[in-house]
């Protein structure tokens, strides 16, 4: 049987402080009814797109350099795709659960606990998924930059080569933002958690399905006992 090569993607695991100095990650469910995954938890993200390397969308990222991504990825991606890899990996976010790593021209975040701007932001976010709205379009019109710094990298799976479909996947960190809120469901999302790691681990004993690439990323946060070294080990802000 003909091995398929593995497309580009990238996951981002979001995370929050809790009350005890600890953290927490978000886990989201995919619906039963979707093809790949259905009934999975998983961290937002998905595959490299075409838009995510235009030089549309290229030109409103800020935080990383081409070069300084593509050392970071390797050499072999160039620095144009190196840095899709961020940009992909922010839109999926967004898309997904509404968090928005952006800042504007002027270097502020978007007030998302104003009432109209967070509904303006949700029928645009709406209209990415629907595909009516391009990642560039909608930095432009809201005069946004993606702070690819927000998300740090992480971590590099490839899918084994004795499944059909595959995937070459980076994962990155990233932390909440203030003022935002992650959503409970979406059209990728039939539910979500908040969860320390070990309590996640725990939980995908009983009644939440991980898939191994899922648990190895939950494994290796469990080495951190604090939100602070977290914090100083990543860089996360």
């Amino acid at each position: 049987m003909e091995t398929r090569s593995p497309k580009n993607a990238s996951t981002v695991l979001l995370l929050r402080p809790d009350s005890t100095g600890r953290f927490e990650i978000l886990l989201t469910r995919r619906p039963d009814e979707m093809q790949f995954l259905g009934g999975f938890y998983v961290f937002p993200g998905g595959s490299i797109e075409a838009q995510d390397c235009s030089g549309k969308v290229l030109r409103r990222c800020r935080g990383l350099s081409g070069a300084d991504a593509q050392g970071i990825l390797g050499d072999h991606l160039g620095p144009e795709l190196s840095l899709a890899h961020w940009v992909a990996g922010i839109r999926e976010l967004f898309e997904e659960v509404g968090i928005l790593l952006c800042v504007t021209g002027a270097g502020a975040t978007p007030d998302m606990k104003n009432a109209e701007t967070a509904r303006r932001f949700e029928d645009k976010r709406r209209a990415l998924v629907a595909g009516t709205l391009d990642l560039g379009s909608f930095l432009e019109s809201e005069d946004l930059f993606c702070e690819l710094n927000r998300a740090v990298y992480f971590s590099h799976r490839i899918t084994p080569e004795m499944y059909p479909m595959r995937f070459d996947t980076r994962f990155y960190l990233a932390a909440l933002p203030d003022g935002q809120t992650a959503l409970s469901r979406s059209e990728e999302v039939a539910a979500s958690f908040w969860a320390a790691p070990d309590q996640a681990l725990r939980e995908a004993n009983r009644n939440v399905p991980l898939l191994p690439p899922t648990t190895t990323m939950l494994h290796n946060l469990t080495a951190f006992d604090s939100w602070q070294s977290l914090c100083e080990k990543y860089r996360l802000r």
